[in-house]
């Protein structure tokens, strides 16, 4: 990257990773969940980047534990946010979809999209470029990024090491594995090298992770069933991960309240929503998604739980109009 360096940090949950392209103006791709904002300012420290030196901030795509950090970043530094050109308009109008955080029931704090990218864009770095490359699937407006020199690719929630992003059927529509697909395929044209997720470890062969990705989705098309089964069991992961838990006695109430655990219920596996709770913590179970620690059902993922002081202001997109905080 001539004099740029990239730096891929691997975070817990709730968190997304982050990569920082280093240089005379430093890029953040992604910030993380809103809740860790304190640590992420840290590990921009600990990279000799002062946060007010940040250039740029890019976004893969507006969920919650990657867009968390741009309302405090933005806010005290006055940094610019790039994210898609579709995502930026929901965003910037306050929309209740935006970052899907209503339905998905996960709060964000308030930003405002700066540059709207669009497909083939190139945005400069010292000694290159990262090329915007539009990949929808996890969400319509999801991007990766892509270093040509170094054949470096920042991928976001398209695919993971051994893992492919969720899909959201409900808000991104039924042909969104066949987005997936699409995307993935265009991928696999490009002299990959290393690929940097928005979870878990960074990819040393990416066109290998790809050709998994890929694969799994095709049988996915004739089980569409596990479509919704991976979705359901990841967003109630994050949620059991945000708010560290929840007591048996809240379980059914809470669900109940949830626009994606009705939509899933009804629409995906045809069930009423009251019975589909007791369905959904079987599979959480059986799965080792989550577990009971005495009355507690707790995720299995590491994670370091958001400050309850900071989930009970529980800001969504409907709320920004109205807030003094709104940048």
């Amino acid at each position: 990257m001539g004099k740029s360096s990239v730096i891929f940090f691997e975070r817990k949950f709730p968190s997304a990773n982050m990569v920082l392209v280093k240089g005379h103006q430093p890029v953040l791709i992604d910030t993380g969940f809103g809740s860790d904002i304190k640590q992420t300012e840290q590990l921009l420290r600990q990279a000799d980047i002062s946060p007010e030196k940040l250039h740029l901030i890019i976004n893969t795509h507006h969920h919650s534990d990657h867009v968390g950090g741009n309302f405090h970043l933005q806010k005290n530094y006055n940094i610019p946010i790039a994210a898609h050109k579709w995502e930026a308009d929901l965003i910037n109008t306050c929309d209740a979809e935006a970052c899907s955080a209503e339905w998905l029931d996960q709060p964000v704090e308030p930003y405002r999209v700066d540059r709207k990218l669009s497909d083939f864009e190139e945005i400069v770095i010292d000694g290159g470029v990262l090329q915007v490359l539009h990949t929808p699937g996890h969400t319509l407006g999801h991007i990766s990024l892509y270093e040509p020199n170094q054949g470096v690719l920042i991928c976001g929630d398209l695919f993971h090491h051994n893992d492919i992003g969720w899909l959201n059927l409900f808000r991104e529509g039924a042909g969104a594995i066949y987005r997936s697909m699409e995307s993935l395929d265009r991928l696999a044209k490009l002299p990959l090298k290393k690929a940097y997720p928005g979870h878990g470890p960074q990819i040393a062969n990416p066109l290998a992770a790809v050709d998994a990705a890929r694969k799994r989705l095709e049988k996915w098309l004739h089980n569409p069933e596990k479509v919704s089964w991976h979705a359901c069991k990841r967003i109630f992961s994050f949620t059991l991960i945000i708010k560290n838990g929840l007591a048996k006695e809240e379980v059914n109430d809470y669900l109940l309240t949830c626009g994606w655990f009705k939509d899933f219920a009804c629409h995906a596996f045809q069930i009423h929503p009251e019975d589909f709770i007791q369905v959904l913590l079987d599979e959480m179970i059986r799965s080792k998604a989550a577990s009971w620690r005495g009355d507690r059902l707790m995720a299995s993922v590491l994670y370091e739980a958001p400050e309850k002081e900071w989930m009970d202001k529980n800001i969504k997109p409907k709320d920004w109009k109205n807030q003094d905080l709104f940048i």
